[in-house]
């Protein structure tokens, strides 16, 4: 066609086109009875077909315009009458209600590919009848298209997967300068209730650093101060108490108390590899081998406080194990030297040694030693004196 458009400027014209619908649906005849004589029954199905070529096309034509429904099978008894007597007994008979159409026959579900957050599981399906003895046999997929299919995937365990949840942070550790703060972290299921199955590495920490603004006396350079009861100890026993979880993992217990009562010794404790039987909601103890990951150490250093009369020089690394990964001392007192002893000798030459005492540094009076660091005690300083020679005797 040709357009000569001759209309005013703010004119339009429109032209709507219907696309002929080509390919329809067409019910097929019946196919062959299922049975020569004696009663059997017969299906039609449904065929894609081209208006313009006359030829039957693939399905997927006929899906391209939703006016086009799809002829639902049809079913019909045929060949009703009775079978010679040569030919015996017929296993397939007419269809009542003593003797069922065929029929889907579907297996069990399988499990569920997911615990937890949406899964899904199958099965199979299959078309089967039954003879007159009540025998079931699998058979063509067609004799059970009068009916719908039912599915054969389904969504399962669409519920939220555990997660862990925060507590609020205690307060700080110190009151000035820097410390530490902790909470407690517990795995929590889509009922709200604590339980196990949560992943150990989207956890969220149970400890920071954190920093009070108030100034201290003196700048704190060593490690924060560790936590003091209770909040170390309800973050210790609620995180290591309920860890038990349906995945074996290591369960620490408490820590002995230390080994001596001043100076260095240790602590020991017992690591369990553990498991939560989540049918029973109990605990079972495995193998240590049965766990996987870094097995909790089950021995430590601890320091007991400086024991009286004490003035044993450490070694460097000694001084770190002490003071910089057990405890923070106050740093309120110090050593400083306060002069030197008497000359060991009158004459011919002798030895003073400084004055070493334990101060308060804002008094600057003299405090008890043990207030003092032991570690940080000053190395022994001495000097000559007398060294003038003795008179003759």
């Amino acid at each position: 066609f040709q357009i000569h458009y001759a209309g005013a400027a703010d004119s339009s014209v429109q032209f709507i086109f219907y696309q002929p619908i080509i390919h329809r649906w067409r019910e097929t005849d019946f196919f062959p009875c299922s049975a020569s004589c004696g009663g059997g029954y017969q299906l039609t199905s449904a065929e894609c077909f081209d208006l313009r070529s006359n030829r039957v096309v693939a399905d997927q034509y006929c899906h391209y315009y939703p006016e086009n429904i799809k002829p639902k099978p049809k079913l019909q008894e045929c060949n009703l009458d009775p079978c010679p007597a040569s030919d015996g007994y017929k296993q397939i008979m007419p269809y009542d209600l003593y003797h069922p159409l065929p029929r889907w026959e579907s297996t069990p579900w399988t499990a569920c590919s997911s615990s937890c957050g949406g899964g899904i599981q199958s099965r199979s399906i299959s078309c089967v009848e039954e003879d007159i003895q009540g025998h079931i046999s699998p058979v063509e997929e067609w004799k059970c298209m009068y009916t719908p299919k039912t599915p054969v995937v389904q969504p399962c365990n669409i519920f939220d997967c555990p997660k862990w949840l925060a507590q609020e942070w205690s307060p700080c550790t110190v009151t000035c300068g820097q410390g530490l703060r902790y909470r407690v972290v517990l795995c929590i299921d889509h009922r709200g209730m604590h339980t196990g199955g949560c992943s150990t590495k989207t956890k969220p920490h149970i400890k920071e650093e954190c920093v009070v603004p108030t100034p201290c006396y003196k700048p704190k350079d060593k490690l924060p101060v560790e936590a003091k009861l209770p909040w170390y100890k309800q973050a210790q026993e609620l995180e290591e108490g309920t860890a038990v979880s349906e995945e074996p993992s290591f369960i620490p217990e408490a820590w002995s108390t230390c080994s001596v009562t001043c100076g260095v010794g240790s602590q020991m404790r017992l690591v369990k590899c553990q498991v939560l039987l989540s049918f029973s909601q109990s605990v079972a103890d495995l193998p240590i081998d049965e766990c996987e990951g870094p097995k909790p150490v089950s021995q430590r250093a601890c320091y007991s406080g400086p024991c009286s009369g004490e003035a044993t020089e450490h070694t460097p690394e000694e001084t770190q194990l002490l003071y910089g990964s057990l405890r923070e001392f106050d740093e309120l007192y110090d050593w400083e030297y306060e002069g030197f002893t008497e000359c060991s000798e009158s004459c011919g030459g002798g030895v003073q040694e400084a004055v070493v005492t334990c101060l308060n540094k804002q008094t600057r009076e003299v405090a008890d030693e043990t207030l003092c660091v032991s570690s940080r005690r000053p190395p022994q300083l001495l000097k000559a004196c007398s060294l003038d020679p003795c008179p003759p005797r």
